[in-house]
Formats: structure tokens, C-alpha cells, sequence
């Protein structure tokens, strides 16, 4: 998730800067299986950032939706999938599949829908896990939670909102984030509890809320659901937990 710079690109030194360092050090994560791409807008896809990855984990399968194949093999990744919404591919011991997100793509002035942006479920090990990569908030939440949920885990965005009038298309507020967890896990019996992961806030400042609003507003959406308050986890930039 551009690890790599201090602001955004495509023009050197304009663009909004990093307010916190990167949560991880490159050279200090484990060896990769598995890396997903959701879209290809800079904060989400860094050339020198995918340019490293690959050197020291060059056999890490990528899987990418539509028309980001050839932005990996062009910086040397060899084993790719790129896949459309509802399409599967069987990855280092697990099933990803590709799902719908509403977003959009571009890296320049020109290139505006030229790529598919994506969300993604991965089963593996008994365990199901949905990424929701950057997404407004859309009806076909219930129906990845039909086909796939229920979840034990869904990374969902929760920053990036504000004016909600421009921003609700592309980005979802946490309430919204809230209920996509909820129709995402409709079918989930009492006893089989999932966490959401708050993610997608605090590092570049996008939009007009506050850097700390999201998690604050989360918490409160959280709470108003009635689900319990130790399912909600905001962690901080770098944190970490066991599931």
C-alpha cells in the first residue's frame, strides 16, 4: 500500500504527503505467498514499492483484477493471476476469487476506467477472509456475503469520506463501512463471530475529515450495531493481532 513514498505521484514532490511513517519495514516481512492488488490509483500501487516486493519475494503469486497483469510482469513478477469480478484462482494453498468493489481507476488524465478495481475473498486453512480494497457502498455486499460469508475476518475501509456528497460514490463512511460488515456476514449463525479491520485511514489526507476521525466514528457505528466491542479492531499504524 505505497510503502514506499513520502508523497503521491505522478509528479515528483506535488501531490499529498505521508503524515506517518509506514507501519512495516520493507525488510522485515516474512517471506510472501500471496500479494493482492485492488486498483491501480498511487496510493494503492507504487512502481518502487512493487519493484521491491518482487526482488525479495520473487516467488509470491499476485493476483490483480483486469488490465494490472502486465504493471507487475513489466517490473519482473512472474507468477500473476489477473482476474474479473467472480473469477477464482487457486494460489499458494488457497482460493481467491475476485469480487466487485465500486471505485474507479486511473493513474493519469487519459487513462480513467482503463483498468477494474476489485475487493477479494480468500479461503484458506478453514478460515474465510474478505479484503474490501477501496469501495463505496454497494449492494453486491449481500451478495458476496450470499455466495462466499460468513466471514471469520473483513478488512473494510473507513476513512477517505468527506464531502460525502463528492466522496460517497467512490469511498464509504464508517457508518456504511458498519453495515457492509453486517451484509457481508448476514448468514452468520450467533455462535460464529467475525471481526471487521478498520483500515484505509490516518496515512495520506485524501478528503476533508480529520486524520483521527475515522477510528472515533468507527468505534460509534461499532457500538450502535449491538455487535460486541472486542469484533472491532482499529489498530494503529504498524499493530498486529492474532486471530
Amino acid at each position: 500500500h505505497n510503502i514506499g513514498r513520502q508523497r503521491q505521484p505522478p509528479w515528483p514532490g506535488l501531490g499529498p504527503r505521508r503524515w506517518v511513517p509506514p507501519g512495516v519495514d520493507l525488510n522485515t516481512l516474512p517471506p510472501l505467498d500471496l500479494i493482492l492488488l485492488s486498483h491501480n490509483h498511487y496510493d494503492h500501487l507504487d512502481d518502487r514499492t512493487v519493484r521491491r516486493l518482487i526482488a525479495a519475494h520473487p516467488d509470491a503469486h499476485w493476483v490483480t483484477p483486469l488490465g494490472l497483469a502486465e504493471f507487475v510482469r513489466k517490473r519482473g513478477g512472474r507468477r500473476i493471476s489477473e482476474l474479473d469480478w467472480w473469477q477464482e484462482a487457486d494460489v499458494a494453498g488457497a482460493r481467491v476469487t475476485c469480487t466487485p468493489a465500486q471505485h474507479f481507476s486511473a493513474r493519469g488524465l487519459f487513462d480513467r476506467w482503463r483498468t477494474l478495481w476489485a475487493s477479494f475473498v480468500v479461503r484458506t486453512g478453514g478460515r474465510v477472509i474478505y479484503f474490501g480494497g477501496d469501495s463505496g457502498y454497494h449492494p453486491d455486499f449481500a451478495a458476496i456475503g450470499a455466495r462466499y460469508g460468513p466471514f471469520d475476518v473483513a478488512l473494510l475501509p473507513i476513512g477517505a469520506y468527506e464531502p460525502r456528497w463528492f466522496m460517497r460514490a467512490m469511498h464509504m463512511d464508517p457508518d456504511e463501512a458498519v453495515q457492509a460488515f453486517r451484509d457481508l456476514n448476514a448468514a452468520r449463525a450467533p455462535e460464529r463471530r467475525g471481526v471487521m479491520v478498520g483500515m484505509h485511514w490516518g496515512t495520506f489526507k485524501l478528503t476533508d475529515e480529520a486524520l483521527d476521525e475515522p477510528p472515533v466514528r468507527g468505534r460509534a457505528a461499532w457500538e450502535r450495531s449491538g455487535a460486541p466491542p472486542e469484533d472491532l479492531w482499529i489498530l494503529p499504524h504498524g499493530g498486529t493481532r492474532w486471530l
